[in-house]
């Protein structure tokens, strides 16, 4: 059982504090989703909880955590009655450690919090509440092929409030037909709500899903870059105006209302994944699970293994990659953490490339710590690529 591998003085990078919980269900498929999800088997929904328990249960023992994230999916596409289940089958194996900054997140459509669904949470602990509002403007919802009506996303926000405080609002940029006056109207929509959290995240098309292949037949057109990058500094200009701080690529917070569990990943620090689909990072090794709905419920149900991929990273390939993750972060990348977590000298491993994108402005470098400049962060998939 994976609990009886756990070392008592693992570092963060090996044994986790945070766990992913997939639930794959939704009410139809967003046209630019590439997450593995389940749409028209809810007829499953019950025998997916019974296959989550037992793949639970392979951790032999509870292990407690300090950050717990629900995603999907569309996890409050379940009724009242199924996430109370849920939620207890999660808790038994994954309370929540006695501290005061344990985060326990649940993603959700707006269209489907009912106050009953809300009460399920706040009772058994979730403390934030991340909501796929997207955008205000109802022609882009239509484009992006989301169920939810703008004047949805304020009425879920007041309903949640009123049990849960901590409230975080997704919005998406690069939209074909967006404009400029349009994104700044939903940011300002959104602000008006008084979030603790916001996402802003470009639009991508990944292969195979319903809006790449709606652009590959000229039916949808992709903004052009140019467009789109001045969608994201005008966004983070109108947000740190707003008193956010820009503490990673896309991640904007209110002071002390950062994404505890996220903040996990962007560290490259260990973490459970439960579920259809769900990843995981413990002990050095990366697997991710069977993205089949039938054969994850087979296999868990049958004991077996559901893991579809697995690898485990040689130490200079953990170090490269924690580089990678740890250049979103608004504070970058320390020194003197990272060798400690890596066990490599940062300028040993990278320091030429690293100089040449501070001489290019990409990058700026005080001595203890390397992180991406405003232009870097334009760029930023594009620098860490280089870095790599």
């Amino acid at each position: 059982m994976l609990a009886k591998n756990r070392s008592v003085l693992s570092p963060l990078w090996m044994w986790p504090r945070a766990a992913y919980i997939h639930v794959p269900f939704c009410a139809h498929h967003c046209g630019y989703c590439d997450f593995p999800i389940a749409t028209a088997q809810d007829h499953l929904i019950e025998l997916y909880l019974d296959a989550l328990a037992a793949e639970l249960s392979t951790l032999g023992e509870p292990q407690p955590v300090r950050t717990l994230f629900l995603g999907g999916g569309t996890p409050t596409h379940l009724s009242a009655g199924q996430l109370e289940r849920l939620l207890s089958t999660i808790l038994r194996w994954l309370p929540l450690r006695a501290e005061n900054e344990t985060e326990f997140s649940i993603e959700c459509n707006p269209d489907t919090l009912t106050a009953d669904k809300i009460a399920v949470l706040a009772d058994h602990g979730v403390n934030r509440v991340s909501l796929g509002a997207q955008s205000f403007h109802a022609d882009l919802l239509h484009v992006l092929e989301r169920a939810h009506d703008p004047a949805e996303i304020g009425r879920a926000v007041e309903r949640v409030r009123r049990r849960i405080e901590n409230v975080s609002l997704d919005l998406i940029f690069g939209v074909p037909g967006q404009t400029p006056t349009q994104w700044r109207a939903d940011l300002d929509r959104a602000l008006a709500l008084a979030p603790d959290h916001l996402s802003t995240y470009g639009l991508t098309y990944e292969k195979g899903t319903p809006l790449w292949k709606r652009r590959q037949h000229g039916q949808v057109r992709p903004l052009d870059e140019d467009a789109e990058l001045s969608l994201y500094a005008l966004a983070i200009d109108v947000l740190e105006s707003a008193g956010f701080e820009h503490y990673e690529i896309s991640s904007f917070a209110r002071p002390d209302r950062r994404c505890r569990h996220n903040q996990v990943y962007w560290a490259n620090e260990a973490y459970f994944g439960f579920g259809m689909g769900a990843a995981r990072y413990v002990l050095g090794r990366r697997e991710l699970n069977t993205r089949d709905l039938q054969r994850y419920i087979r296999q868990a149900l049958s004991c077996e293994s559901v893991i579809w991929q697995s690898e485990e990273l040689s130490a200079e390939e953990r170090a490269c990659e924690t580089m990678a993750v740890q250049l979103r972060r608004a504070e970058g990348i320390d020194r003197v953490a990272f060798h400690a977590q890596t066990g490599f000298d940062l300028d040993a491993l990278a320091g030429d490339a690293l100089a040449r994108h501070v001489e290019q402005g990409l990058l700026a470098d005080d001595g203890r710590s390397v992180c991406l400049t405003r232009h870097g962060k334009y760029v930023a998939d594009a620098v860490i690529e280089r870095l790599l």
